[in-house]
């Protein structure tokens, strides 16, 4: 009894240890206000696949048969450029948490209820768009999926007609595909050029933008801007953005080290907070989004309430007063 508790005891030591040397090492740090709370219960990790129903939408049932995309398409969109489709018109889509390198599916059981996958085979190459772009992937219940560029490709259950996009950003992790495979974006797709100072339409999960006025500052997958709290903590933990702030200041889910460029990965771990969400930190710092910025390159957040700040890609608080 006494070698298992002594066993146990060194373990949790070592854990303690492990993020003391991630996260002990910030000073200065801001004392919080008595609004902070710390992260005490384990996080129950979101499912990530569109909704709070789980998927983004509330389909049920069994999943649907998979039907081959036939002829693909390519329709002109206003807010998104190119964007591929099947033979009957209807939109294709992409999955954050799919892999293209390898091809590797994440959509299982119930989510691909919602975003029905898109059988491989009888696919032919849109109209100008390099035919090599076509592929498959072997699926874990052995079925054969299309993909594009790498990309596995679904349909969107609540899309009923041609050139419906409900599926677009549903959850942040989905997105209708450009004919290459990547995500619909203005300038991107398919063709060589696109027009130049445009938004790259495939961002690591978390990367450097070099601001007009701000300098270089860290941006999400989908090029939108990453804040900082002032009234937050790095050591210990605490995030003091709970209920209606979040809804203005959502979490930046966690993302893999390997998935970033130009951040620093001292101290980049999982906040796992109170109230069950886990959020990314950069130096210890929990980073967030602001639902005031619309595109990416908007800094709308900067200096609200003299609290919030974009992150430079040292986890600092760019423009914050000294």
């Amino acid at each position: 009894m006494n070698t298992w508790r002594n066993a146990s005891l060194a373990v949790t030591a070592a854990a303690v240890l492990a993020l003391t040397t991630a996260c002990g090492q910030e000073t200065g740090t801001e004392t919080p206000n008595g609004q902070a709370v710390g992260a005490a219960n384990p996080a129950q990790p979101g499912n990530g696949y569109g909704s709070d129903a789980g998927y983004g939408s509330e389909t049920g049932g069994e999943a649907a048969a998979a039907k081959p995309a036939g002829q693909l398409a390519v329709w002109e969109s206003e807010e998104l450029g190119k964007v591929l489709a099947d033979s009957a018109g209807l939109t294709l889509y992409r999955f954050d948490k799919d892999t293209a390198e390898p091809p590797k599916s994440n959509c299982e059981g119930d989510c691909a209820k919602t975003w029905p996958v898109v059988a491989a085979g009888g696919a032919s190459a849109a109209p100008g768009v390099d035919p090599s772009l076509i592929g498959e992937v072997t699926r874990a219940d052995g079925t054969k999926q299309l993909t594009i560029g790498g990309w596995p490709m679904y349909r969107y259950a609540k899309d009923t007609k041609a050139g419906d996009v409900k599926g677009q950003g549903v959850g942040g992790t989905w997105y209708a595909a450009a004919p290459d495979g990547k995500k619909a974006a203005p300038g991107a797709g398919g063709e060589a050029g696109g027009d130049e100072g445009t938004e790259p339409a495939d961002l690591a999960g978390l990367s450097v933008r070099k601001d007009p006025k701000l300098g270089e500052i860290v941006v999400d997958k989908n090029g939108m801007t990453v804040y900082r709290f002032m009234k937050d903590s790095a050591w210990p933990m605490k995030t003091a953005c709970t209920g209606d702030c979040l809804k203005k200041w959502p979490v930046v889910e966690p993302v893999e080290k390997n998935d970033t460029v130009g951040i620093l990965k001292k101290g980049f771990v999982t906040f796992d907070r109170p109230d069950g969400i886990e959020q990314q930190t950069i130096d210890c710092w929990p980073i967030y989004t602001f639902a005031g910025d619309s595109k990416p390159g908007d800094t709308n957040g900067q200096g609200v309430g003299g609290t919030w700040y974009a992150v430079s890609p040292e986890g600092k608080p760019v423009g914050a007063p000294k």
